[in-house]
């Protein structure tokens, strides 16, 4: 099983550009959709792990799907906190795996892996929830399932990183939640966005991951070591592949300047 993971989109509406009017988010979507397309193997499904949009507007999510519907392969939505609950739901009423009220929490069953997606979003605030409703409902699914190998999916990442400024608007509610994932060893993975970054820690009994965006990455400062800003940086896929038993993580860079030179056939 090969799942893709694309996170922190950023959609405009369509023609508009994002991050102080200089990047067109929709065009590096784009150039997204085009390598997961011509990725081999193909990914089971992709998963787009919220900030879908820059202001939850109907008008980006449209030109949301404008770009996504290109995907050859199904694609699950879970918000961010730059995205509207009520927005996704009018925007994607034929993705029957939304919930028609409340959290968009879900469960993706049929394959080798359980997935379990996660609203953290908290209206209003830059940073996520897990509140004790969204905990107990995790704490229910994860029950009814505890020999299904699973990976869940969310926005904010519940643990800290040492980026002082991204860890300021983390997931209240975080290690409430790790003791949920402590009880339930099938919790292959945890995957994130909202940082703009490659992050990987060892949580609670499983692996926790954060993914780059197809929106520009954050630059890197540890300890207010460097600058806060955003850094020029191609689109990133993360890819989740469940062989042998576990779960093996790649990141790509989709950058079409670097095409891949093949190595030369090995001499008999």
């Amino acid at each position: 099983m090969l799942i893709a993971h694309i996170t922190d989109l950023h959609l405009r509406t369509e023609g508009e550009l994002a991050f102080m009017d200089r990047i067109d988010t929709a065009e590096r979507l784009a150039r997204t959709v085009e390598f997961l397309n011509a990725f081999r193997p193909r990914p089971d499904m992709v998963l787009a792990t919220g900030d879908l949009v820059d202001f939850g507007k109907p008008e980006e999510y449209k030109n949301l799907r404008r770009v996504l519907d290109r995907l050859d392969v199904p694609v699950y939505l879970i918000p961010g906190n730059h995205d509207d609950r009520d927005a996704i739901r009018a925007a994607y009423p034929d993705h029957a795996y939304l919930p028609k009220t409340g959290f968009l929490h879900y469960v993706i069953e049929g394959h080798p892996v359980r997935l379990i997606g996660l609203d953290t979003l908290d209206r209003g605030k830059v940073g996520g929830l897990m509140c004790p409703e969204r905990l107990a409902w995790l704490d229910a699914r994860l029950s009814e399932a505890r020999d299904k190998p699973t990976l869940i999916f969310m926005h904010h990442p519940p643990y800290t990183t040492g980026m002082v400024q991204m860890d300021g608007y983390g997931c209240v509610g975080g290690e409430a939640m790790g003791e949920i994932v402590a009880r339930h060893p099938q919790v292959e993975r945890i995957a994130c966005g909202h940082l703009h970054r490659s992050t990987v820690r060892r949580w609670n009994g499983t692996v926790v991951s954060s993914h780059p965006a197809t929106a520009p990455e954050i630059a890197l400062n540890i300890h207010n070591g460097g600058t806060w800003g955003w850094a020029e940086s191609p689109p990133n896929v993360g890819f989740y592949l469940w062989q042998d038993g576990g779960i093996v993580s790649h990141l790509a860079a989709v950058d079409q300047r670097a095409p891949v030179v093949a190595f030369p056939p090995k001499k008999a």
